[in-house]
C-alpha cells in the first residue's frame, strides 16, 4: 500500500511488482564528466514513461537556468525490483549523484543517517510543507525535496448528478449516506458509490483514506498501533473505515458488477454520469480525463467525512523525494544541490506542471496549481490551505502495515464479512511485519 512517484503511485498502491526495463539516459547533454557543460551530474528515476518525462523535462529546464551544469537521466524499474536496486547501489557505494526514491517508511528502510546526505541548511528548507518534511526526516534532519504533487485518498464525484439533484458536498459521514439515499431515490440509475472489486487494491479507500478522521480523533493512534498498543478492532475511529464499507454494500448503493468491474470501468461510470461517487486515490483523474476530456470539469473531489463536520479534512499521500547520497562530492555535489533548489522551486514546480498535470498541489510554497488544471485536483487546494484540514495517511506515520488489506475490505464491501470481524482480521495481519521488523511491543 505504498505510493510511489506519479505515474508509479496506482501500481504500487496496487502492491504489484512494475515491469522491468532496459534503463535509459536522457539526451540533455554529454553523459561525460565535462561535456557541454563544466560539471554532468546523473539523476535516477523509475523507468514509467511520465517520470522520464518530468524527470527529462526538470533537467532541460535546470539546465537552461545553469549552463555550466548537464544532468542526464538515469532510470530504475519500479515495485520491489526497484527497492533492490536502490538498496544494493546504496551499499556498494555505486548511487547516482541524484535519486528519486519514497518518502515515508520505506524512506528509513534506506538508513538516511548512513547513506543520505541531510539538506537541512538549504534556504528553501522552510517552503516545504510540512506534512512532506515528516516523511524525509530521520534522526531530526531533513534529507529529501520533494518531486511531483501531493495526493489524496479521497471521493470523486459527479458534478452534474449533485447539480440535478440540488445536492450539497457533505462534511460527515451521516450526510455522505443522505445524498447516497437521494441518488438510489432518484430512479435515474445511477449508482450512489462506485466499487470496482476486480481491482482488489481499490478497495481500500474508505479505510485508508478515512485516516485523517482517525487521527483527529485519536491524535495518538499512530504512535499506539506502532507500538501494539492500539488496534484497529477495538478502536471506536479506526473501525469507521470497515463499518462504512460494509454500510454501503448492505444499503445496496453499490453499482451491481461492483465484485468484477475494474478501475478503467469506474472512471468510465463517474465520467459519463452513471456513478456518484468513487473513493479512490486522486493520482486516477489523469487517466480518467485522457479517455474523457470533458471530467476535468465535470467530476470534482471531497475529504472522505468523517463523524465531526469541523475537524473533516484530506488524508495525503506524499510526492516522491529526492536524494543526495554520500557518495555524491566535490563539483558534483554542489551541482546536486543546486539541483533539488531548482526542483523544488517555483520554477520547478512550472516545469513538472509543463510535463504533466499534477496529481495534487505541491508541497512547495509558491507554487501554483496550473489554471487547467482538472477541478477535483482544484478542489484538493483547500484542504492544504486551511491549518489542520489535511493530514498523512498512516503509512507515512508507522511502518505497520500487513499484506492483505485489499481482500479483507473486498470481502467486507461484498458482503462476505461483517466490518468488526475484517478489522480484526487486519489487526492479525500486520503482526508477522511487524515481528519481522523487530518493533517494540510485537
Amino acid at each position: 500500500m505504498r505510493i510511489g512517484t506519479r505515474s508509479t503511485a496506482l501500481a504500487v498502491f496496487a502492491a504489484g511488482t512494475l515491469i522491468l526495463s532496459a534503463c535509459s539516459a536522457g539526451s540533455l547533454g554529454s553523459s561525460d564528466e565535462g561535456g557541454s557543460g563544466s560539471v554532468s551530474i546523473t539523476y535516477l528515476t523509475t523507468n514509467q514513461d511520465q517520470d522520464v518525462k518530468e524527470a527529462e523535462q526538470l533537467a532541460k529546464d535546470f539546465t537552461a537556468k545553469n549552463p555550466g551544469i548537464t544532468v542526464k537521466v538515469e532510470t530504475r524499474p519500479g515495485g520491489t525490483e526497484g527497492d533492490n536496486i536502490i538498496k544494493t547501489r546504496l551499499s556498494t557505494g555505486d548511487m547516482v549523484d541524484v535519486f528519486n526514491y519514497n518518502t515515508g517508511s520505506l524512506f528509513q528502510a534506506i538508513a538516511p543517517p548512513k547513506n543520505l546526505l541531510p539538506i537541512d541548511d538549504q534556504p528553501y528548507i522552510g517552503d516545504l510543507d510540512e506534512n512532506f518534511k515528516k516523511t524525509v526526516t530521520a534522526d531530526g534532519k531533513v534529507y529529501g525535496a520533494p518531486v511531483g504533487g501531493f495526493m489524496g485518498g479521497a471521493v470523486l464525484y459527479s458534478i452534474p448528478v449533485y447539480t440535478k439533484l440540488g445536492l450539497k458536498v457533505p462534511t460527515t459521514w451521516s450526510e455522505f449516506m443522505a445524498n447516497n439515499a437521494k441518488i438510489k431515490a432518484s430512479g435515474d440509475g445511477v449508482a450512489p458509490v462506485i466499487q470496482t472489486y476486480g481491482e482488489t487494491w481499490t478497495s481500500q479507500l474508505f479505510v485508508l483514506g478515512d485516516f485523517h478522521n482517525v487521527s483527529a480523533a485519536e491524535p495518538d493512534f499512530a504512535d499506539k498501533y506502532t507500538k501494539n498498543e492500539a488496534k484497529y478492532a477495538t478502536s471506536p475511529a479506526a473501525v469507521k473505515g470497515f463499518e462504512h464499507t460494509q454500510q454501503v454494500h448492505d444499503l445496496g448503493y453499490e453499482n451491481k458488477d461492483f465484485a468484477s468491474a475494474k478501475l478503467p470501468d469506474g472512471l468510465k461510470m463517474l465520467a459519463t454520469g452513471k456513478g456518484a461517487h468513487y473513493p479512490i486515490l486522486s493520482g486516477v483523474v489523469a487517466n480518467m480525463i485522457a479517455t474523457y476530456p470533458d471530467a476535468a470539469k465535470t467530476v470534482g473531489l471531497f475529504a472522505l467525512p468523517g463523524d465531526d463536520a469541523a475537524k473533516n479534512g484530506l488524508t495525503l499521500w506524499t510526492p516522491g523525494g529526492l536524494y543526495i547520497p554520500t557518495t555524491t562530492t566535490g563539483d558534483k555535489l554542489e551541482a546536486a544541490k543546486k539541483f533539488l533548489a531548482f526542483v523544488a522551486s517555483p520554477d520547478g514546480c512550472k516545469s513538472q506542471s509543463t510535463a504533466g498535470a499534477p496529481t495534487g498541489p505541491y508541497a512547495v510554497k509558491g507554487c501554483e496549481l496550473p489554471a487547467d488544471v482538472p477541478q477535483a485536483i482544484k478542489d484538493m487546494q483547500p484542504y492544504l490551505d486551511k491549518p489542520g484540514a489535511s493530514s498523512l495517511a498512516l503509512e507515512f506515520l508507522s511502518p505497520v502495515k500487513g499484506p492483505s488489506l485489499e481482500q479483507i475490505t473486498v470481502e467486507v464491501g461484498s458482503g462476505i464479512r461483517k466490518a468488526k470481524d475484517g478489522a480484526a482480521r487486519y489487526d492479525e495481519d500486520v503482526k508477522k511485519q511487524a515481528q519481522q521488523l523487530g518493533l517494540a511491543g510485537w
